[in-house]
């Protein structure tokens, strides 16, 4: 298990492995990738010159179904990553017992630096070179961190054009026209505030004074951020990549979405119609939002954003995980000897991978779902894993994350065993 990334992410299973009896088949099976793929994708640039990228896709386990997985466009994509997100990808389709295994995908670059011509000849030069590594029964490739819609319906496409048929089931997260699920572009934020929602009346909270801070105001975040205002939370303060903004009285969240979305820029703010006024707030740093003290931190941004470094600094009484790996090993470690309860991010940020797993469905059986039919199954889903992760982490006496694995784990592990194990074969 090389990688330092991927070897951070194995200590989580290793854990759970403490509190859960696996055969010696499963154990060994969960250690490696099934198939990896690392492919170089030429790109006649707008200004005539010929570029190289590089691209990776890693299907680590489909003992429970076909693979299934985001791609991710940004400058640190590298295998490690890759196979690190795919190795999570597989416990969280079973946390929310899917049909699916964990994949995932992504090509090294900065999207913002291309033009639109450039990402859609990348986007499709990218399937060119993974279709037979992809397919609606093999591997379903779906958005991740700076891909779209529309970047997603550039690569179905291009897979009708390979394959010479269409075929919507093998991407998700498609525009609507194109065989999308309503509910599929809220739905990770949504399944956060969902598990939000079911645990948090555990500890009686007041909500009008219950206080939230999202670092990272993408699908994601943003989401999650209004669901939470609209219930009556306190959020106080929000973040971008660029960095953040906090008011102790409380944002107006759909006020600052709509002020960034028809001006981009990042300001706390009050509309009413098309009038947007400013209110007072402080600007801040990613790196100061995460040790505000506030009930909720929620780091819906990239991994490892929460270390040994700063773990001492985190003041939240709960951290919902909205992004993948957003805490180290080690920050775990300190969290949890500090008494800060974390809501797993295989649990907490299922809710994409889920109504995806709709979408296929849909795609599959040509009847298409209502939002309320997507929401209302998202929830139940949701609410109902949620519940039994909670019961199992207090049954053992563990951790919210520990419990998940093992959670996960059970049901992996019954998948290869149904396969035949040592003492099947030794009779």
């Amino acid at each position: 298990m090389s990688g330092s990334l991927f070897a951070d992410a194995s200590k989580r299973l290793e854990e759970a492995l403490k509190h859960v009896k696996i055969t010696e088949d499963a154990a060994e099976h969960l250690k490696y990738p099934k198939a990896s793929l690392q492919v170089s994708i030429p790109v006649r640039m707008d200004n005539g010159a010929l570029k190289i990228f590089q691209g990776y896709r890693v299907r680590y386990d489909d003992t429970r179904g076909p693979t299934k997985g985001g791609i991710r466009y940004h400058p640190n994509v590298c295998m490690d990553e890759v196979q690190s997100l795919a190795f999570w990808m597989t416990f969280k389709c079973a946390v929310l017992d899917l049909p699916f295994g964990g994949a995932k995908g992504g090509i090294t670059l900065d999207p913002k630096q291309l033009s639109k011509f450039e990402l859609e000849r990348l986007s499709r030069g990218y399937i060119d070179a993974i279709a037979d590594f992809i397919g609606p029964n093999v591997d379903i490739p779906a958005p991740d961190v700076q891909t779209n819609q529309l970047i997603m319906g550039w690569m179905m496409d291009q897979y009708n054009i390979i394959q010479r048929q269409i075929t919507p089931a093998v991407i998700t997260g498609k525009p609507l026209s194109m065989g999308g699920s309503l509910g599929r572009d809220t739905a990770t934020g949504m399944g956060a505030y969902y598990v939000i929602e079911t645990l948090m009346p555990q500890f009686k909270p007041v909500r009008e004074i219950t206080t939230v801070a999202v670092q990272g105001f993408g699908n994601v975040g943003a989401v999650v951020a209004d669901l939470l205002c609209e219930a009556g939370y306190k959020v106080v303060a929000v973040s971008d990549s660029k960095g953040g903004i906090y008011a102790k009285q409380g944002l107006d969240i759909k006020s600052l979405i709509q002020f960034k979305q028809s001006t981009r820029d990042f300001k706390a703010v009050y509309c009413q119609d098309s009038v947007c006024n400013i209110v007072e707030h402080e600007l801040i740093t990613n790196e100061q939002l995460l040790a505000l003290d506030v009930d909720i931190l929620i780091p819906a941004a990239l991994e490892n954003q929460i270390t040994k470094k700063n773990a001492h600094t985190i003041q939240a009484k709960y951290i919902v995980e909205a992004a993948n790996g957003p805490i180290t090993p080690e920050a775990d470690l300190i969290l949890n000897q500090k008494g800060t309860l974390i809501f797993p991010d295989i649990l907490a940020n299922a809710g994409g991978v889920t109504v995806s797993y709709f979408e296929w469905v849909q795609n599959r059986s040509g009847l298409y779902w209502t939002l309320d039919e997507v929401n209302s199954r998202l929830k139940q889903k949701m609410v109902n894993e949620t519940n039994q992760i909670w019961a199992i982490a207090q049954k053992l006496s563990i951790s919210m994350r520990t419990a998940a694995y093992v959670h996960s784990l059970n049901r992996i592990s019954e998948a290869i065993d149904a396969k035949g194990t040592r003492d099947y074969y030794m009779q």
